[in-house]
């Protein structure tokens, strides 16, 4: 009995591993899937922009915002991420990947080498993307500077290093969909839509997250803490913003100055320094959609002391 039990037990593990195996297969995009393109670089440098990449990827230290070496730690509840080298250097950077190799790290979170990539790259709004956009934003960066040198590899311990398990919080938090315009809503409204959902990624910070670090979706805009443990990031839903006007919002991205004339403060301040360099029309399209969003009460902020 004992035998057959153990017998038992051994075949459903087995089975058990067989389908976590199968179910966390990183997913990729086939270079077949994109077709012929042209670049549009001026297209890649607001894509390059609207993202944020530099707030991220360049390398500390220096004013130059088109190095990007990488190298910037990002501290988080489940340890430290390294920002890694994505720039056009063909050895440290990503000079030597593919189109499909690109599309498929933004849409899927898949590197190159088949591993999956952790969230704190933004790729659950990146997904969001337009492939002609994405193809853009690769040839863009392919015309900035080559930076030599790997960072280190990221600080996480057990059981958040086991990176194949990622594949099962992807069942849960990346849906593959990509943005669809709301045909009720103006051509301005799904522009700013499409700019704060998808490159923009403003949801990433601007929510609060469950134990596993996903978005809780009912509260989405609405505010928490900053995931580096450096304060609280605000409400941007009407329950926050709602005394901004369109105008107000729109002049904030341009020159980074709150309504009664306080100059933002913080992480905002590099988002601003990417924002403000989009065309006048698309931080208006970011404005008209943010002041839609309904009101939305975020988790309670502690009191201070």
């Amino acid at each position: 009995m004992l035998r057959r039990m153990a017998v038992a037990v051994f075949a459903l593990g087995l089975i058990g591993a067989g389908l976590f195996w199968l179910a966390t297969i990183p997913k990729t995009v086939p270079e077949s899937a994109l077709g012929a393109h042209t670049p549009d670089l001026a297209n890649g440098k607001t894509m390059f922009f609207a993202g944020g990449c530099a707030s991220c990827h360049a390398t500390p230290g220096q004013d130059d915002r088109t190095r990007l070496g990488g190298g910037l730690a990002l501290k988080s509840p489940f340890g430290t991420f390294h920002v890694p080298n994505i720039s056009s250097d063909r050895r440290d950077g990503i000079g030597g990947w593919t189109e499909a190799q690109f599309v498929t790290a933004m849409q899927k979170g898949t590197s190159p080498d088949g591993r999956h990539y952790y969230p704190a790259f933004p790729y659950t709004s990146y997904q969001r993307m337009s492939i002609p956009d994405l193809r853009d934003l690769f040839a863009y960066i392919r015309t900035l500077p080559a930076e030599q040198g790997r960072v280190q590899e990221h600080e996480l311990g057990f059981p958040f290093n086991i990176r194949r398990a990622l594949g099962l919080w992807k069942l849960f938090f990346l849906d593959g969909r990509p943005f669809r315009p709301d045909a009720a809503q103006t051509t301005q409204w799904n522009r700013g839509a499409y700019l704060v959902n998808g490159p923009g990624h403003c949801a990433e910070c601007h929510s609060p997250r469950n134990v596993l670090g996903g978005i809780v979706v009912r509260q989405r805009f609405a505010g928490g803490p900053d995931l580096e443990g450096q304060g609280w990031v605000p409400n941007i839903t009407q329950a926050g913003l709602g005394n901004w006007s369109e105008d107000d919002i729109a002049q904030f991205f341009e020159f980074g100055d709150k309504p009664d004339g306080r100059p933002i403060l913080g992480s905002m301040v590099p988002v601003i320094r990417n924002v403000s360099q989009l065309p006048a029309s698309d931080r208006a399209a970011m404005a008209a959609y943010l002041k839609s969003l309904p009101p939305v009460e975020g988790p309670p902020r502690p009191q201070r002391r």
